[in-house]
């Protein structure tokens, strides 16, 4: 895996095994120190809250709402459409693109998870690392304590239960619940 001369910010940033080296955390510094920012932020500065927020992530729609506290990765690979709500305690873990659509309502502790890890034990003791892209869907609600998986796209309008684990594609109109996250009805 070593013989590919791009650095591992370009490996990374290409959705290609990496290693998280000096490269990569320099970007990630960057991220905390305006997530730190953000977080510290209160509910009487909205100017202040928007405008770090257009600074961390990659782009953040017209009235849209993200409570802090707010954990990523590197922000700039989180898109946020218009319109939509965030509540207290959102992980995106956006080593590759996590892409939430127009008035799409995340409840409390949602975790959206694009980063994975190689099943084999050495790769992984050699700390090699990849992630594949999350999109979610316009209209999605995310109930509270929901997980999306790596490489996962949820269809516009549906429904995930509290809890739930989505580890699957899961298309557009149902509501889907349980662990892993399963359809139980058309919408």
């Amino acid at each position: 895996m070593t013989s590919d001369e791009r650095s591992m910010r370009e490996r990374m940033l290409a959705g290609e095994p990496y290693i998280a080296d000096e490269s990569v955390g320099t970007l990630h510094e960057a991220a905390m120190e305006l997530l730190e920012a953000y977080n510290a932020t209160s509910v009487r500065e909205p100017a202040r809250r928007r405008e770090l927020l257009e600074r961390l992530l990659g782009s953040v729609g017209e009235e849209t709402v993200v409570r802090p506290p707010l954990y990523v990765d590197y922000g700039s690979n989180l898109t946020i459409g218009r319109g939509t709500f965030v509540n207290f305690g959102l992980v995106a873990l956006d080593v590759a693109a996590i892409t939430i659509g127009d008035d799409v309502q995340i409840g409390p502790n949602v975790q959206l998870l694009t980063p994975t890890h190689p099943v084999d034990p050495e790769s992984r003791r050699q700390k090699w690392e990849s992630a594949e892209p999350i999109t979610i869907g316009d209209n999605v609600w995310l109930g509270g304590g929901a997980i999306v998986c790596p490489g996962v796209r949820i269809g516009e309008n549906t429904v995930v239960g509290a809890g739930a684990v989505v580890a699957k594609d899961l298309p557009a109109n149902v509501v889907a619940v349980g662990n892993p996250a399963r359809v139980v009805r058309e919408l």
